[in-house]
């Protein structure tokens, strides 16, 4: 009997969901170069710190500086909106369950044998495609659509609202002098 170690059985069930070129440890050192590179929280929603903008180009100055300034933060948002949307649909928390089940059904009956249909052997990648195609009517019923743009206005908003107002550090202000054209 062939037992499996920890990282071996992650890196398996990793290459079920990650595209080729992608492993778990690159996604792993991604999120740790974001956790590193985030902003404190206190600092990042101090009310003393918002201001309504003088005018369009003080407006523009903001935007582009704490975009640059508070990305990680704004990718956690992001995240936390993705997680609070999955979490508070239980229909689409099913949709997920299904998409993850018919791919890991799938990877488990291609170990065994080859999926044949009408006498032509499908590649696993054809499997994975018929795969997503089973389930896109489930996710069409779970409503996956509204919640893409859900996240993406709500995402949108908060953090556009909060690049707009939050104003400049004193060396961020220099470092965005503009010269008039």
């Amino acid at each position: 009997i062939l037992k499996l170690t920890f990282e071996q059985k992650s890196a398996e069930y990793a290459q079920l969901w990650m595209p080729k070129g992608f492993s778990a440890g690159m996604a792993k050192e991604w999120l740790d170069k974001r956790r590193v590179s985030i902003r404190p929280w206190a600092s990042f929603v101090d009310q003393r710190k918002f201001s309504k903008p003088r005018n369009f180009g003080e407006l523009c100055q903001r935007v582009v500086k704490n975009v640059e300034v508070y990305n990680s933060n704004y990718t956690f948002i992001f995240l936390g909106l993705i997680l609070y949307c999955i979490i508070s649909s239980p229909m689409l928390l099913i949709a997920l369950a299904v998409f993850a089940g018919a791919f890991y059904i799938i990877h488990l009956r291609s170990l065994e044998k080859k999926l044949v249909i009408m006498g032509k052997e499908l590649a696993l990648p054809h499997q994975m495609s018929l795969a997503g195609a089973v389930s896109l009517p489930v996710f069409w019923l779970a409503g996956a659509g509204a919640a893409v743009f859900w996240v993406l206005g709500a995402t949108l908003f908060v953090i556009g609202s909060h690049a707009a107002f939050r104003e400049l550090e004193g060396s961020d202000l220099e470092e965005l002098l503009m010269e008039p054209v």
